[in-house]
């Protein structure tokens, strides 16, 4: 058995705050829960990432961990064949069931099992401690049409729980979610009272849901605002036109094309990107598209449009 570093675990220093191991246990659930995580080993990462959050997270915990990390340091490397001395926890309070050994269940490290006792401490905290529960995270993917409408989903979840005796325990559950109009990417619904179950009476924590939004064939998001490449024809380009456009909340609106547009031209459509207390726009992105020459009809056409415009030197800019 090795020496857990906990805050390498974590990606703190040493001298980490409580509020600077909070964030960096949240950036990584966010990345390794099973709900989320692609890779192979999310469910070990996320049993590490609670175990550093357990210990550090905990003040009398953390200081009986310091100190040991420091005795093992000084009496060698932490790695290796490792082994609580008898009198690690000398001076520190916190519960921990009398010859914790091995690990209790699947969801500790042996390391962590031997130093707190998985299934003795989490049951005398259940039954001893005030405690409000931890909120969990997860990441839902939604169409651009319930972020622009609004729409109530239900999601299936694989949370972890803990069980009658206090252990942990992973379960699927069906929640549902109502999702608001104008909901952005990266923002978070929060569900209260479904993350884990608190302590000796205390509310549960709650359910932070992160907001992904699916690619659109059509539309991209930046902020508030939507984006849209719209094709246009040399002529309409040249000579100005009214063409259709269609709406991401359905339906087709007219714009105005202005004469001599060119490849990459922004129409702003206000008020038609997603919905808030200041809406985002709707963006069309001008792009010229060239008729194939695929016919004498539309050769002619290209042959004249050269003779009428000698004076048109595209790459004049590159001086030649």
């Amino acid at each position: 058995m090795e020496f857990k570093d906990y805050y390498k675990t974590l990606g703190v220093e040493r001298g980490a705050s409580e509020d600077e191991v909070r964030k960096a246990y949240r950036k990584l659930a966010r990345k390794y829960h099973p709900d989320v995580s692609k890779e192979a080993d999310a469910e070990v990462k996320m049993r590490d990432i609670n175990e550093a959050n357990d210990v550090l997270r905990d003040k009398e915990k953390r200081a009986a961990y310091d100190a040991l990390a420091d005795r093992v340091a000084r009496g060698g490397s932490p790695h290796g064949d490792f082994q609580p001395p008898p009198d690690w926890d000398t001076g520190f309070e916190f519960h921990r069931g009398p010859g914790a050994g091995p690990a209790d269940h699947a969801d500790f490290s042996e390391f962590f099992s031997s130093l707190f006792g998985a299934a003795e401490r989490r049951g005398a905290a259940r039954q001893n401690m005030r405690m409000r529960g931890e909120d969990h995270h997860a990441a839902i993917e939604i169409a651009l049409e319930d972020a622009l409408n609004g729409a109530e989903r239900e999601i299936s979840l694989r949370a972890q729980t803990v069980d009658a005796q206090g252990l942990p325990q992973w379960e699927n559950r069906t929640l549902s979610v109502k999702i608001p109009p104008g909901v952005r990417p990266g923002q978070f619904i929060r569900l209260a009272g479904q993350g884990m179950p608190g302590h000796g009476g205390e509310p549960a924590g709650d359910l932070y849901l992160e907001v992904r939004i699916a690619a659109h064939p059509h539309y991209r998001i930046e902020e508030r605002d939507l984006y849209m490449t719209l094709p246009v024809t040399p002529s309409e380009a040249a000579l100005g036109a009214k063409v259709e456009v269609p709406t991401p909340t359905g339906g087709v609106v007219e714009v105005t094309v202005p004469p001599n547009a060119r490849n990459g031209m922004k129409l702003r459509l206000k008020g038609r990107g997603l919905p808030g207390k200041t809406p985002g726009d709707l963006y069309l992105l001008l792009e010229i598209a060239l008729p194939p020459a695929d016919n004498d009809a539309a050769r002619a056409a290209y042959e004249a449009l050269a003779k009428a415009a000698t004076s048109f030197n595209p790459r004049r800019h590159l001086g030649v």
